[in-house]
């Protein structure tokens, strides 16, 4: 057991030192080092979300692209976490701008009733989330960025703290307050 302890820490120091090589170099080389294990893992991500073969691929080296910026401004503690919601990310976007949905054939007579209107998921889905963008856009500039650099971009509270130039207890009360107004107003313009 502490053989393997041994080895997954000698996999993230590496993966640290390879971190902290490629944003001081930028050498391409070495975010291909620290990429390539992942690759086979992302692909699968992205083939569960994007349901196709030839997408799913593009999509690995649409992600590497993205890395090639990103991780030089980025600090990243748990590499393998942090690449899995990148690659997740990139597909939710993917699939929101392509507008693919999924269709399902419904025999003619599935319905018992033919006056029976079904909600239409994807249209209220729609509404939630233009609802939640109109919101956080009503949030004092404070709130506003530091919820969408924890919550919509992942970052932690240091990191946080460090984009913003905020002091960490106020970016944990930004974070909070904002929350909560973020939860007040949805859920006020939801009822309407």
């Amino acid at each position: 057991m502490k053989f393997i302890k041994n080895i997954s820490d000698h996999k993230n120091s590496d993966e640290g030192f390879l971190l902290k090589e490629y944003r001081e170099s930028g050498n391409l080389e070495v975010l291909g080092k620290l990429y390539e294990p992942y690759m086979h893992l992302l692909y699968g991500v992205c083939l569960k979300y994007l349901k196709d073969e030839e997408l799913s691929k593009d999509a690995v080296m649409q992600i590497f692209e993205q890395l090639i910026d990103k991780l030089r401004i980025h600090e990243v503690s748990n590499f393998k976490s942090w690449l899995y919601t990148l690659a997740r990310n990139y597909c939710l976007m993917a699939l929101r701008v392509s507008g693919k949905h999924s269709i399902v054939p419904i025999e003619e007579n599935f319905m018992e009733k033919e006056a029976f209107t079904h909600l239409d998921i994807e249209d209220i889905r729609e509404r939630k989330l233009s609802i939640m963008e109109q919101c956080i856009d009503k949030l004092p500039a404070e709130q506003k960025d530091t919820i969408s650099l924890f919550y919509l971009e992942q970052k932690c509270y240091k990191e946080v703290a460090d984009l913003t130039g905020y002091d960490l207890n106020k970016v944990k009360s930004y974070i909070q307050n904002g929350k909560r107004n973020l939860k007040n107003c949805i859920e006020k313009n939801s009822e309407e």
